[in-house]
């Protein structure tokens, strides 16, 4: 590890040395405006055209006019975004050796009808729901009415190309291993715990989801399927804002959830925070079937459970962070992130034994509880200096993450005879407290080239540490027995170094971008053990490269109809609870456990794109992977025990179309549709795993746009049954509608929405390659509700008078803020 390390600090210094020479060169414009409206200190942004990056910033003189100096050979464009007028962009504008000086016409911004006086919050123009990029696909969460007033997952459930399972597993394009980020920085979470994380953030906090199959060589390498990168609300607007939202809903329970967003900014300092609490009460109506075999494939036995989940969860979260603007170049930032969570759950469940006649053997009742409590907190401190005045930067990250949870269990089983009497009785209790804690360090840099070049290099380092006990008693007379056949603790630390560089640049009607990571990973699991398990470890040392390509070609000289194809590998660490070897029972017939066995898995991920003016895209995938993780079942004395495991191969086969179609001024939608054939082959226990199928995914959003301030959404998602390594996902669909009003001139909403009109947002499937077993599952959600949210927006925003707003355009939203 010292050797890479001292490998990587030279490679840095090396970028940083860098230089870019400059030539003198100008480009001069000027603003008008037939509305009589002011154009004098309006900011105008120079971009780089092919990726966005910040250049410079000016103010325009009285009279709208502005000018740029001292500029790179590259092609840029000028970006007009004041709440005065609508959004304007230029067309490319090139600056060459020969072409130095550069007058451009005057520029006629057109009036923005939807602004407020300064002393009412600013109406926001209308994002598009997808927005297409070399790298990755954006959605919008504020294109979105029927998930106002939610919750992270639900803005993932309803993104293109994303399902989520009963488990809480996420897929995307058919594929799962995908990993999360927030703010470009990894959650480190996976299965329930990532999902409880993700609804425990409100959607009101979000501005937008990044979809990437193949993420830049900037991102961790992990994660098979690609990264989904969660982006987080920051207002731009200088004075004290914020607002607040309150939401309530009704199904067959009633949830609520309340949220409140300050932010202040002045010419040095930004302020801003959030704070909110939610209470759910889900329930969840689980049947399971489990047919059994005799070894001459007759029927042998039948065992059916049905379970009714009842869980109340109070969170509340918060989140406030500091920008310090020491002067035009250089930021010093703080955040805190903190989430407390309590979930009171209980589970009746009734499990009826027969014969294969169907006479029944003997009957179980269980009254099973769990306690549960999930505290996370997070400290991010981030340095952000630009090294001159064509894009030429550094940034520094340091993060601490801590979760702890704490789960108090407790099984009670009743067995009865066929005729109702009492045959015996057990009782379990469990004690599992966990803790995870991370530290990382990471730093970028970025040298803006030639030909809207850039170059891009930087590090990270990373800590995380895990301790996980489960401390299981019978309870006997009153008296509780330790049980050690399911008592451990276990252990698990790993470091990860990495280094990665990537370049990008600009040739004609191409647009290049390649990248390469360098990752070493060390990791250390520990089970100590008990008086009846003996203590065992392991330790793995790998380290591995980590290529990624994409070129674009415009087939047109304004680039109306475009060509990507790009590459990607990819690594599929396992997660820290995924390695723990003991068993936990979940109730008497079903038991999970983690494999310490486990290897990572590596993917190959192929896609060829066509584009069509960013309202058309058509893509065309292929994946590989070797040992890819993924849930596994086994069957053994007819108990059901679920454990990860690596599948030895995995292919996916997919093509999907993606159009936003404008029907006419009032509607406007977006259609994605995909086909995507899944191949599995693996040894698996006792059974040969050989399987594959095609599904069909389709899912339409609908925007309307009515006079006085009304809108309306309508949307909805079929997806066809999907074969996932053993199992099948059978059929499902979901339709939602939500209606909204803009009240008080703009600064609240009003917005009911109904999810799941129809109820069949259920979770079915299939279990297959069991040994001498047939199982299938049905799992009903409480998702078909009413909601009504309120949204009021407060305080003032004023026009910025110096370069500090600017400066933090684009690239400041994905800084890392804890």
């Amino acid at each position: 590890m010292n050797h890479q390390i001292k490998i990587i600090i030279p490679f840095l210094f090396l970028c940083f040395g860098i230089s870019n020479a400059q030539i003198n060169t100008k480009i001069t414009g000027q603003i008008g405006n037939g509305n009589s409206l002011n154009i004098a200190s309006i900011p105008i942004s120079l971009v780089q055209s092919n990726d966005g990056t910040l250049v410079k910033t000016a103010l325009t003189n009285a009279d709208g006019s502005f000018e740029f100096l001292n500029l790179n050979a590259n092609t840029y464009k000028i970006i007009v975004d004041n709440d005065q007028f609508q959004l304007f962009k230029s067309q490319p504008i090139e600056i060459t050796t020969e072409n130095t000086i550069v007058t451009l016409p005057v520029f006629q911004l057109l009036a923005n009808d939807n602004v407020n006086n300064l002393d009412e919050v600013v109406v926001k123009k209308r994002k598009p729901f997808i927005e297409q990029k070399i790298d990755r696909t954006v959605v919008n969460v504020d294109a979105f009415i029927s998930t106002a007033g939610g919750d992270a997952m639900d803005v993932l459930e309803k993104s293109p190309g994303i399902t989520v399972d009963q488990n809480g597993t996420i897929t995307f394009k058919g594929k799962s291993g995908v990993v999360v980020f927030v703010d470009d920085k990894p959650t480190y979470l996976s299965g329930a715990d990532l999902e409880s994380y993700l609804k425990s953030l409100p959607s009101s906090t979000l501005d937008k989801i990044e979809l990437m199959t193949n993420p830049p060589a900037k991102y961790d390498a992990a994660g098979g399927a690609g990264v989904i990168n969660i982006i987080t609300k920051k207002s731009k607007a200088k004075g004290f804002n914020g607002s607040a939202t309150s939401r309530v809903s009704q199904g067959k329970r009633t949830h609520t959830r309340q949220g409140l967003n300050l932010n202040y900014l002045n010419n040095d300092i930004r302020i801003f925070g959030n704070i909110g609490y939610a209470y759910q009460n889900p329930i969840n109506d689980l049947y399971i079937f489990r047919g059994f075999k005799n070894e001459d494939l007759s029927a042998k036995s039948l065992f059916k459970q049905n379970s009714f989940i009842e869980s109340n969860i109070k969170t509340t979260n918060a989140k406030i962070g500091m920008d310090y603007y020491v002067s035009d170049k250089t930021t010093f930032g703080i955040g805190l992130t903190g989430i407390l969570k309590s979930n009171n759950q209980s589970t009746n469940v009734s499990s009826v034994l027969t014969s294969a006649s169907g006479v029944l053997n003997s009957t179980i009742k269980a009254d099973n509880s769990e306690k549960e409590s999930f505290k996370n907190a997070g400290v991010n401190m981030n340095f952000r200096h630009n090294l001159d005045t064509i894009g030429q930067k550094i940034t520094v990250d340091l993060d601490y993450l801590r979760y702890d949870t704490k789960t108090n269990q407790k099984f009670r089983n009743f067995i009865y005879s066929p005729d109702g009497s009492l045959q015996n009785q057990d009782e379990l209790k469990g004690i599992l407290p966990a803790e995870i804690a991370i530290y990382a360090i990471k730093s970028d840099y970025t040298l803006p080239l030639k030909n809207e070049g850039s170059l891009e290099a930087g590090f990270k380092s990373s800590f995380s540490k895990t301790d996980n006990t489960a401390d299981y008693r019978d309870v006997v007379s009153g008296n509780e027995i330790p049980n050690y056949e399911t008592s451990n603790q276990f252990k698990y630390d790993e470091i990860i170094n990495a280094a990665y560089l990537n370049y990008n640049t600009s040739y004609k009607r191409f647009t290049f971008q390649t990248g390469l990571r360098l990752e070493n990973a060390v990791s250390k699991g520990n089970q100590l053990g008990n008086v009846l398990k003996p203590a065992s470890t392991f330790k793995r040392d790998y380290t591995n490269l980590f290529p990624t390509v994409y070129v674009q070609y415009k087939l047109d000289s304004i680039g109306n109809n475009q060509l990507v194809v790009n590459y990607g590998k990819r690594i599929n660490r396992p997660y820290f609870q995924d390695l723990n070897p003991f068993i936990s029972p979940l109730d008497k017939f079903t038991f999970y456990s983690g494999n310490p066995f486990l290897n990572p898995s590596f993917a190959n991920n192929y896609e060829l794109s066509y584009r069509y003016k960013g309202i058309f895209s058509t893509t065309v995938s292929y994946g590989s992977n070797t040992d890819e993780i993924n849930e596994t079942i086994e069957i053994k004395d007819e108990i059901y025990y679920s454990r990860p495991g690596n599948i030895g191969k995995s292919q996916f086969y997919s093509i999907n179309i993606n159009a936003d179609i404008p029907f006419n001024k009032w509607w406007s939608a977006n259609i994605y549709s995909e086909l995507t054939n899944t191949r599995f082959q693996s040894k698996l226990y006792t059974e040969d795993l050989n399987s594959s199928g095609t599904f069909w995914y389709f899912s339409m959003n609908n925007s309307f746009k009515f006079k006085n301030d009304w809108s309306a959404e309508l949307s909805g998602i079929y997806q066809t049954d999907a074969v996932a390594a053993q199992f099948i996902l059978l059929s499902r669909s979901n339709i939602n509608f939500g209606i909204q009003k803009k009240v008080l001139k703009g600064k609240a909403s009003v917005k009911l929405s109904v999810n799941d009109i129809l109820y069949t947002n259920i979770n079915n499937g299939i279990i297959k390659n069991l040994k001498l077993t047939d199982a299938n599952w049905s799992n009903k959600p409480d998702s078909r509700f009413v909601a009504l949210t309120i949204t009021y927006g407060f305080g003032k925003s004023f026009q910025p008078k110096s370069q500090h707003e600017a400066i933090g355009a684009d690239s400041e939203k994905n800084r890392v803020k804890g």
